[in-house]
């Protein structure tokens, strides 16, 4: 059967890849610790499933609105103004199936094939794939760990061009750790201005900050700038709900509408059942002091580990849940694979640790590693790491 150019194009999502090979490793008895996947090792808090239960029971199982139920749309507008004083009227939010259908949507609504999307590398590995898809071509903006992994605005300038329909910001970033500057963002913002193009922020770590970093929500601090922002968001990692499905897209009336449009072709509407369980998350304020935290202590052990193997070189990430260690002077080196991507293959296959190699984030030499597992993990995660490279460090 022919398959079209576009499917026959896509590049499978490494980091789900390299978890569902760990996966399959489990089954048939194998001992993998899995630092591959964004997943958060915790709950979903006791009283968001017990929201989802009652909508069940009540039987709220039908369709919604394509944008989603009105009290969720209102209570994300609320969330946004009580946490960044950024104002939303409900009809300027679209409640979607998590948050890759949210940036899917906004990308279809506002690009035309040929048009050019800039995207700072080292990018999340869909974010290519999606502007692709909508027949755009992204152009990448090189950033790199001596500034901080920052987008910086002189780098961006030289990229933009008469078919520039859009930036894709994230911050606190995956799979560096990132978190953006006022100064960086404002540049950013104030070349949008000057050349009409949209901001796509995608702020899903938000929460998830450390070391008195601040995250920096773009159309709260830039409203004059807000026609041009799409701000993207999702339940999945603030509130553990990964497998829940719910994000959203706060975004000018005729985006919002478009997305909305667009979804009530695509997927009818999201989840009843999680859209109840994401409400009460919003209304019932849930405490993330604790998981944060929790993040916080593993962030400092797992960096600080891998920093003590020679020939591996790590920053430490100021939000988000990743270690992004740079292993380039290993490589090649003393029988070490030559790649990042065949030392990934390699630490799954004889040390059992999965991790996403840099190339699926467009930067080759690095590795990302989640510290959203328990500290028992991560401690003999980084032991057999640490094991597995040892000879090829004594021939550096």
């Amino acid at each position: 059967m022919h398959l079209s150019e576009a499917v026959r194009g896509i590049t499978p999502s490494m980091t789900i890849g390299m978890d569902d090979r760990a996966r399959q490793l489990r089954r048939q008895g194998v001992d993998v610790i899995s630092f591959a996947a964004g997943e958060p090792d915790f709950d979903t808090p006791d009283a968001v499933k017990n929201a989802a239960i009652a909508a069940i029971r009540e039987g709220f199982t039908k369709y919604t609105g394509p944008a989603g139920i009105p009290e969720l749309r209102a209570a994300v507008a609320a969330h946004l103004k009580e946490t960044y004083g950024v104002t939303y009227a409900p009809d300027e939010i679209v409640i979607t199936a998590a948050g890759k259908p949210a940036l899917y949507f906004a990308l279809q609504a506002i690009c035309e094939p040929g048009d050019e999307v800039l995207l700072p590398i080292p990018a999340w590995v869909s974010y290519a794939e999606q502007v692709r898809l909508v027949g755009a071509r992204s152009v990448f903006v090189p950033t790199d760990a001596a500034s901080g992994w920052q987008p910086l605005p002189d780098r961006v300038a030289p990229l933009v061009s008469s078919r520039t329909r859009a930036i894709i910001l994230t911050s606190p970033h995956n799979p560096t750790g990132a978190v953006y500057d006022r100064e960086t963002l404002d540049g950013i913002v104030r070349l949008s201005e000057r050349h009409g193009f949209a901001l796509l922020s995608d702020e899903i770590y938000g929460s998830m900050v450390y070391d008195g970093a601040h995250h920096i929500c773009v159309p709260a601090e830039w409203p004059s700038a807000r026609d041009r922002i799409v701000l993207l968001n999702s339940m999945s990692k603030t509130y553990a709900m990964t497998g829940w499905r719910i994000g959203y897209a706060a975004a000018p009336r005729p985006i919002a509408g478009a997305i909305t449009d667009l979804q009530g072709h695509l997927a009818g509407n999201p989840n009843s059942i999680a859209q109840k369980a994401a409400l009460h998350a919003l209304t019932a304020h849930v405490d993330l002091r604790e998981m944060v935290a929790e993040y916080d202590r593993r962030r400092r052990f797992m960096v600080g580990r891998l920093n003590e193997i020679a020939g591996v070189s790590c920053g430490m990430p100021r939000g988000a849940f990743y270690a992004f260690p740079d292993v380039q002077e290993l490589l090649g080196r003393g029988g070490a694979p030559a790649t990042s991507l065949a030392l990934a293959e390699r630490l799954l296959d004889e040390a059992h640790v999965a991790v996403v190699p840099g190339e699926a984030f467009e930067s080759p030499g690095f590795l990302r590693l989640s510290y959203a597992t328990s500290m028992e993990c991560i401690r003999e995660g980084t032991a057999r790491i640490a094991k597995l490279l040892a000879p090829y460090v004594v021939r550096v």
